[in-house]
């Protein structure tokens, strides 16, 4: 991995840093192992607590950031991590789409709290969860929970080497017809969001049998209310159907919108 060399010639700085999270995205970066090592050959690791207590100072070549913004002190400190940043990852759905915090979006908050918490008036937390992008600009973003390790890699190699990454566009069906797996949703009626999933995970679900869980979120075209129909015709209730839009990218755009219509047909029958 050759990176691209700063103007004083300096090994370019990379900062990991987290926010509402499971750690689940940092774990999987430091589950690169022997790429781990390559690129810290490349790179300067200035700030990633979950690798190495050795903090540096900014500003940064580049930042990864996981999780969503759920706090006031996040929606503060997402922004003094933007200014000290040149360049802006974000990786996993909780950074790119709320992740599965983002289930409260569409329920009261203090309610949520009263019933979690003894004192939950203690308790400092925005109505909603929120992408990094709804709150600063950023320079790309990686989906998955957990992030795909290789497109983490392929990401980091990409911006240090100015040039555009080269990631995965077509839906998770595509990925199971490389691996030659059988649909399980045409073969064992199983529900499957692979149809409307963006590809990444290696379909890694079907691959043993499962459905897909979207964990990558939905791709650009993704056609989920003819998903849901279908769905539908096969048995499955409003609700049924509302529960898999509802996950891990609850608040993506597409996958909210569906599992709201869901909702309406639910509240009207």
């Amino acid at each position: 991995m050759a990176a691209h060399a700063t103007k004083r010639g300096r090994r370019p700085t990379l900062a990991v840093w987290k926010f509402a999270s499971c750690d689940g995205c940092q774990l999987s970066i430091l589950d690169c192992e022997d790429e781990l090592l390559d690129l810290a050959d490349v790179v300067q690791i200035a700030h990633f607590p979950e690798a190495t207590p050795t903090v540096l100072r900014g500003p940064y070549d580049l930042s990864l950031v996981e999780g969503s913004v759920t706090t006031p002190d996040d929606a503060r400190r997402i922004h003094q991590v933007r200014a000290a940043s040149r360049r802006l990852v974000t990786i996993g759905a909780c950074a790119t789409a709320g992740g599965i915090q983002a289930l409260r979006n569409t329920r009261d908050v203090a309610t949520l709290a009263a019933a979690v918490y003894p004192q939950p008036d203690a308790i400092a937390v925005l109505d909603r969860s929120t992408p990094i992008r709804a709150h600063v600009t950023v320079d790309a973003e990686l989906r998955g929970c957990p992030v795909d390790k290789g497109q983490v890699i392929e990401v980091v190699a990409a911006l240090l080497q100015e040039r555009k990454p080269r990631l995965p566009s077509a839906s998770v069906c595509v990925e199971c017809k490389r691996r030659g797996l059988t649909c399980v949703a045409v073969a064992d009626g199983i529900p499957c969001l692979g149809p409307v999933t963006v590809a990444g995970c290696g379909a890694l679900c079907p691959g043993y049998g499962r459905g897909c869980y979207g964990c990558f979120g939905p791709y650009g075209s993704a056609n989920t209310g003819s998903l849901a129909a279908h769905l539908r015709a096969e048995g499955a209730s409003a609700e049924q159907v509302e529960r898999l839009y509802a996950t891990f990218n609850a608040a993506a755009p597409a996958f909210a919108a569906e599992a709201s219509r869901q909702r309406d047909t639910e509240t009207s029958a």
